[in-house]
């Protein structure tokens, strides 16, 4: 994510009303971009999108969904899954899944500042795809970020299981 530190601060109300294309996060007052559209990051999507969907079809699939993490923060996972549909435009309770997919010009910091937002919001599985090292990592506690590389992605209780090659495919 990059910040425009020469970009005014907008209310809440005023974000949520705006379109934006590709859509932004917001960030106590800022607007900020959120990085993808490189092709291998839309390749791991796509095939997220495909497996879950092959798998699961009963889970809610959202790709770019706004997610209310605080009272003045909402994030824009890559992809987001719920058990049930929450029937609302921007989610203010917690999907079951955020995935994040690394981007070329994504920062450390900015990317963990979600991450932790996600966890204490009470997101259960949190997994973040770097498709440039074709690696992953995961989270699986609720008390606070800790990330773990692992080799197959799981949600138990979702009944998703995904090998790693799936996901990096054509990648």
């Amino acid at each position: 994510m990059v910040r425009d530190v020469n970009a005014a601060l907008v209310s809440l109300e005023d974000y949520l009303a705006a379109s934006y294309s590709p859509d932004r996060e917001y960030v106590d007052g800022a607007v900020r971009e959120i990085h993808g559209g490189e092709a291998p990051h839309s390749k791991v999507q796509l095939n997220l999108v495909l497996a879950f969907d092959r798998l699961r079809p009963n889970l809610h699939i959202w790709p770019k969904q706004r997610v209310r993490t605080g009272p003045s923060r909402v994030r824009v996972p890559d992809l987001c899954i719920t058990l049930d549909d929450p029937r609302s435009s921007i989610f203010e309770g917690p999907p079951f899944l955020c995935i994040e997919i690394v981007s070329a010009r994504d920062g450390a910091s900015d990317l963990l500042e979600k991450l932790e937002e996600y966890a204490a919001m009470g997101v259960r599985h949190i997994w973040v795809l770097d498709p440039r090292r074709r690696k992953a990592y995961a989270s699986f506690r609720t008390a606070g970020l800790v990330l773990e590389e692992i080799g197959r992605l799981a949600a138990g209780e979702a009944g998703v299981s995904l090998d790693l090659n799936e996901v990096f495919r054509g990648v």
